[in-house]
């Protein structure tokens, strides 16, 4: 049983935290935050031993009730696996701490590549991370897009990917985000980040990127060209995609037109807090002309790097090959939408008759 400790109980951390609690093989023995916000209540609640991420703050938790376990080098110092959730920037500092205690980390694709041995995606790149001692889950749009190059690349060679990424301008509880009224290009300056980054992954991929921000929370939207080494047809990319339990390919009759429905399909089928943790590709945007691939495909940002950083694990442990973990991951946290309406696939719903 591998004992996981999360550092940093926010938008990322407190999903982590629960996909890790439904697996069989590792445990949460704590989180650690810096205020006794709604978050550090609800994680005391959920069973979650509570450690103080600044020592000097520890009297605030006192005052709101919130019994402490310790400080947070304790909290690294008795973890198999930190899994560092911070904000931006704040992983890279923490990494002192966590080299200081011998304690391998996962950080997340807000830090640089260069902060952890290797990026990870497990659908891409699982065997990197075996035996590494700091893994970096890439970001969100990273991942989406990582997911969908790697059958390809397999299926039929990938000649240059071109890539626009329409981003949400904030989480739904970041208040202080924006834009409010505006459309932005994100960075103006051609490529974006996004593309770079996806090299991390993919050393050697042709890839172009570009980046708007609007004013939304919901979701990210991709559009997608992507030239492919050989001739294919629409219908045998759908096909290739359907088998991939990380991407949703969303039928058409559904009336599943934007990333609002997508939500609410999510919050219908009682995803906890209505998370997509799959690509979700639209069916009908499927278009090829000659090798010319062209797609659009909607990525939730505050779930979709969760599986990720749970096969992360088991691949540094070297616990399970990517195949195993993978379903896995998938089975426990109930990964995978049908075209039924009420959005749970079969497999979701057996894991849900077993428990």
């Amino acid at each position: 049983m591998i004992r996981v400790g999360v550092n940093g109980y926010g938008t990322i951390g407190k999903r982590v935290a629960d996909a890790v609690e439904a697996q069989p093989d590792m445990e949460i023995i704590g989180v650690a935050k810096t205020q006794p916000n709604f978050e550090a209540h609800t994680a005391v609640k959920r069973g979650y031993p509570m450690y103080a991420a600044i020592p000097e703050r520890a009297p605030l938790f006192a005052e709101a009730g919130i019994e402490l376990a310790g400080e947070v080098d304790e909290l690294v110092a008795e973890a198999d696996v930190i899994v560092d959730c911070t904000p931006s920037g704040i992983g890279a500092k923490n990494r002192e701490l966590y080299e200081t205690h011998h304690t391998p980390a996962i950080f997340q694709g807000g830090e640089d590549a260069d902060v952890a041995d290797v990026s990870f995606n497990a659908r891409s790149n699982y065997a990197a991370a075996r035996d590494a001692d700091y893994v970096r889950v890439v970001s969100c749009n990273t991942t989406g897009l990582s997911r969908i190059i790697a059958p390809l690349e397999e299926e039929y060679g990938v000649e240059k990917v071109r890539a626009t990424l329409v981003r949400r301008g904030g989480d739904p509880g970041q208040n202080s985000r924006g834009p409010i009224n505006d459309i932005l290009p994100n960075p103006i300056k051609v490529p974006s980040h996004h593309g770079p980054d996806v090299k991390t992954i993919f050393p050697d991929l042709e890839i172009d990127t570009l980046g708007l921000k609007v004013p939304a929370t919901l979701m990210h939207v991709h559009a997608l060209n992507v030239t492919l080494e050989d001739d294919v047809t629409g219908a045998h990319v759908r096909q290739l995609l359907e088998g991939e339990d990380r991407i949703y390919v969303v039928p058409e009759g559904l009336g599943i037109d934007g990333a609002g429905k997508l939500k609410d399909l999510a919050l219908d089928a009682e995803r906890p807090r209505g998370d997509l943790w799959e690509n979700c590709v639209w069916g009908e945007s499927i278009g090829v002309n000659g090798r010319d691939l062209y797609l659009f495909q909607a990525i939730h940002q505050e779930s979709d790097v969760i599986p990720e950083n749970v096969d992360a694990i088991r691949a540094m442990f070297e616990l399970e090959d990517q195949k195993t973990s993978m379903e896995l991951t998938d089975r426990k946290l109930g990964v995978g939408i049908s075209g039924d309406p009420s959005g749970f696939s079969e497999q979701a719903r057996a894991e849900f008759a077993d428990d």
